[in-house]
């Protein structure tokens, strides 16, 4: 079960121990060099508080002896990262780990790692996944991962607030961390006024700078009571939690300002319910979902819906929905379908691709609706080519055509005038006949009162 074949291509950075993978069953191996912590965490029932509160995912110990011990973590069923998470995730996701380490504090450990790569949503919410990356706290010691808390969700934040949603993508550049002396420089000039943003960033980043700068010079050993980083917590805890967003985008309304009517809007809801029904799925994935409105209908009928769309507003919007009605089985992330998040880290596998990540979780249908124009005529990806792309997904596609009569289409393609003659092609019949050479027609219908046809595919 420890062979490093098994082992997960992004479980290699901590000596405590990795991730291993068996038959679709993640566990983590833990070495011995973390024996002492691992028993003082489970001993003094520790590690159940944390379970219980829901800091941490669950785990079970499934095997121990001398060379090392083995552990079951609760099955997490989609495993996100950073840059996929709208304002609020991000937020919400600091503010997880914030409170993670005060709880530590407070009952006598501290955490060694606050990468944000350690939070996933689960259950409607962050929770922090590394088993591994607690340790025993002794008096005065300051918090080793102070810095990487900085980096990897202060920073990113801070620079969301002044520059907009793009720069929580840092971290698919900077996998580290961004930089701080490099956020410091990037923040206007007014962002020192205020004493949590200058003491964080701009007084570590000189600090920081100081020290790395010194050739052969060992960084000053420095002691902060307890007391003094519970509030060093609450003042970046309360700072991030009234943290706002103000950036319009495009698509946030787009069912306020839609092109048909009452009537076809729910029976399109209806028909993308009853068929989803039919082929009798558990999961499903809602590729440029927008808020959410559509795969909300099968809330009551799939096991898990992820969510996704290229406006961080929509998506921000569909999570405190989530939050809001309690709705633990559906994921909203961020993703540019033309775009997605590339794999990334050593071996460009460390954190996965998106795409890879949807078809290893094996969802039973994806759903495209009012989205293949986007994609073919914005674009230009050609119908046989994003054919491809979603039969590599899912094995049922439901997709809905906009003929050129469409409002939106006829708009996308007067952008188009100068290439008019190319974009003939944009019809149903060469949708229907480049479609075939991947999918099977099961059903199709046309949305009444509109020029749209909703398609029930399977893959070939």
């Amino acid at each position: 079960m420890t062979e490093t074949t098994n082992r997960h291509a992004s479980s290699f950075r901590d000596p405590s121990g990795y991730i291993l993978v068996k038959d679709g069953v993640v566990f983590r191996n833990i070495n011995p060099v973390y024996f002492n912590q691992y028993q003082s965490l489970t001993n003094s029932g520790f590690y159940k508080k944390l379970f219980d509160s829901g800091l941490l995912v669950k785990h079970t110990e499934v095997a121990a002896d001398a060379s090392h011990v083995l552990i079951q973590p609760e099955n997490i069923p989609f495993f996100s990262y950073p840059y996929e998470w709208s304002f609020t995730q991000y937020k919400h996701a600091a503010l997880h780990t914030l409170k993670l380490q005060k709880y530590c504090l407070q009952n006598g450990y501290t955490l060694k790692d606050a990468t944000a790569f350690n939070i996933t949503f689960n259950n409607g919410a962050p929770v922090f996944v590394d088993t591994l990356s607690f340790d025993v706290y002794t008096e005065g010691e300051p918090w080793r991962a102070y810095k990487q808390f900085l980096m990897h969700f202060f920073g990113p934040l801070l620079l969301a607030k002044y520059y907009g949603n793009d720069m929580l993508k840092t971290l698919q550049q900077h996998i580290d961390g961004m930089p701080l002396q490099k956020v410091a420089k990037l923040l206007p000039f007014t962002a020192r006024f205020n004493a949590t943003v200058y003491t964080n960033i701009f007084l570590t980043a000189k600090y920081d700078a100081k020290y790395s700068s010194d050739e052969g010079g060992t960084e000053k050993k420095v002691n902060i009571p307890k007391a003094s980083q519970l509030k060093i917590i609450d003042s970046l805890y309360n700072y991030i939690k009234d943290l706002t967003l103000n950036e319009k985008t495009e698509w946030k309304d787009y069912y306020a300002i839609t092109n048909y009517d009452a009537e076809a809007f729910e029976h399109k809801k209806q028909l993308v319910k009853k068929w989803y029904q039919s082929i009798g799925g558990q999961k499903v994935v809602d590729l440029g979902g927008n808020d959410g409105t559509f795969s909300r209908v099968l809330k009551d009928d799939a096991k898990e819906i992820l969510v996704t769309d290229i406006d961080p507003n929509a998506v921000d919007y569909n999570y405190q929905q989530v939050l809001k009605n309690k709705e633990h089985n559906l994921l909203p992330l961020v993703s540019d379908l033309l775009n997605p998040a590339p794999g990334i880290g050593f071996n460009n596998k460390e954190r996965a691709p998106l795409q890879e990540r949807i078809a290893n979780n094996k969802y039973d249908v994806a759903l495209a609706l009012a989205l293949i124009h986007h994609i073919s005529l914005s674009g230009n990806v050609p119908f046989a080519m994003s054919a491809q792309m979603f039969a590599s997904l899912t094995p049922y596609l439901i997709i809905e055509f906009p003929d050129r009569e469409d409002s939106w289409v006829s708009f996308l393609l007067k952008s188009k005038r100068e290439f008019a003659e190319y974009f003939d092609y944009y019809n149903r019949d060469n949708f229907e006949k480049d479609y075939a050479q991947f999918y099977t027609v099961i059903e199709k219908q046309q949305i009444p009162n509109t020029h749209r046809t909703l398609y029930l595919l399977k893959r070939k």
